[in-house]
């Protein structure tokens, strides 16, 4: 397994290592003492899966303290463009984000931290998203910044994409207070 430290502290790229024959392949999408070797000893609570169509957005979502998460994501089926936009208050990229396209073809999974906001957008029909949760949900904790919010700048490819209610009514970034 490659770790790969991103422009923003502390979020990963995880490439595992891929054993691939004439079967299919194989690999460990977590294995506790090889993540703990890397410096990601997080551990984890809860996992999530989601099913999405294509041009499905699903984000800006967070959880703030005391229930905030951080998260171990991949798309197991089909594609995704993933965000994650920091929002540590103190930190020298605070505002800023990183995409990376997860599939089921390259295999890559995003180490998420606590302190960023998340989300993804579907690049295939029947995409399955996994997401490893270091705190189970909690609706008083959870909160979300707006996708389109010209002050994040994220390029999503997409002008249209299909959203939740409560993704539409996110709030715009210059009006989060930050509690991380």
């Amino acid at each position: 397994m490659e770790v790969i430290q991103t422009p923003i502290e502390g979020l990963l790229v995880v490439k595992p290592k891929v054993f691939e024959d004439g079967r299919g392949y194989f690999y460990e999408s977590w294995n506790k003492s090889s993540f703990f070797s890397k410096g990601i000893t997080t551990d984890f609570v809860q996992d999530n899966q989601s099913l999405s169509q294509k041009n499905v957005l699903r984000g800006l979502h967070f959880q703030n303290k005391p229930h905030a998460q951080a998260k171990l994501v991949r798309a197991i089926i089909g594609a995704v463009l993933d965000v994650a936009v920091d929002i540590r208050r103190n930190s020298p990229t605070y505002g800023q984000h990183f995409a990376i396209e997860l599939s089921e073809t390259n295999k890559l999974m995003l180490f998420i931290p606590e302190g960023f906001a998340h989300g993804f957008l579907t690049l295939q029909d029947h995409t399955i998203f996994s997401y490893k949760c270091s705190h189970g949900y909690n609706k008083a904790s959870e909160d979300s910044l707006l996708w389109n919010d010209p002050d994040l700048a994220i390029n999503w490819n997409t002008a249209n994409p299909v959203l939740s209610e409560k993704d539409m009514q996110a709030k715009a970034f210059n009006t989060y207070t930050s509690l991380f």
